[in-house]
């Protein structure tokens, strides 16, 4: 029995041996010094170089880099000298451009929104004359003084015009006649049109009402965009319309 045993153990011994040296092969395949080495190398693809061939190749690749190299630093130089955009030429300036009349409580309002400008010598405030129209009056002009005058007022009479006054006073409107005034020009107008019909000739309308003062306002040598901001100022204020001016 223990012969057994012994002869048993040393063939096991034997076999370990030989799978640990390799030389009953591995699962993954043979993996021998032999054919790892026809794996691995590729003989049939393999050529030996000279030490000259070798050093060649080494030259041929050091100066393919150097070319790399100096094209891209030529492409960055040339890039640096590409000259950049010009600038947008500024907007000519505009010699004068002028507003309507405004009220005086419209001219504060805009002169405050103006100060933002800062346009200083290139404003100027006008003072404009102005009349508050509060009625319009019917009237024949002056022809032939006074007597030209009575001509006319008598020739009224004839035609069934009554209602005539003669001006007088140091004024150009001395010896025109008044033939009635009416609070709205579309009432003047239709009596102007009732004359006519009469016969009667040279029909006027003449607007009345008190004088006052209104404010207009003149830019120069703006350039579009401080035109633009001036028409910003003035949104919403009907005066605030620009005219070219000289």
């Amino acid at each position: 029995m223990l012969r057994f045993v012994f002869w048993a153990l040393l063939c096991a011994n034997a076999l370990v041996f030989a799978y640990g040296r390799g030389f009953l092969g591995s699962p993954d395949g043979d993996v021998r010094e032999p054919a790892r080495l026809r794996n691995q190398l590729a003989a049939d693809r393999l050529v030996l170089l000279s030490g000259a061939e070798a050093q060649a190749i080494a030259d041929a690749a050091a100066a393919a880099d150097t070319a790399a190299t100096t094209e891209a630093a030529a492409e960055t130089v040339a890039a640096a000298e590409v000259p950049a955009a010009p600038e947008p030429a500024p907007s000519p300036a505009v010699p004068c451009v002028e507003t309507d009349a405004f009220t005086a409580f419209e001219a504060r309002r805009f002169e405050t929104r103006l100060a933002a400008l800062d346009l200083g010598a290139r404003q100027t405030r006008l003072t404009v004359p102005f009349q508050e129209v509060s009625s319009y009056m019917v009237y024949l002009p002056p022809q032939g003084g006074k007597e030209g005058a009575d001509r006319r007022t008598a020739d009224l009479r004839e035609r069934g015009v009554t209602n005539s006054f003669v001006m007088q006073g140091d004024s150009p409107m001395r010896w025109a006649i008044s033939l009635g005034v009416f609070k709205s020009e579309a009432a003047a107008r239709s009596e102007q049109a009732r004359l006519a019909k009469q016969g009667v000739a040279n029909v006027r309308i003449l607007p009345r009402g008190p004088q006052s003062q209104r404010f207009a306002y003149r830019f120069r040598n703006i350039d579009t965009e401080i035109r633009s901001r001036i028409v910003d100022a003035g949104r919403g204020m009907a005066a605030a319309v620009l005219h070219i001016c000289r």
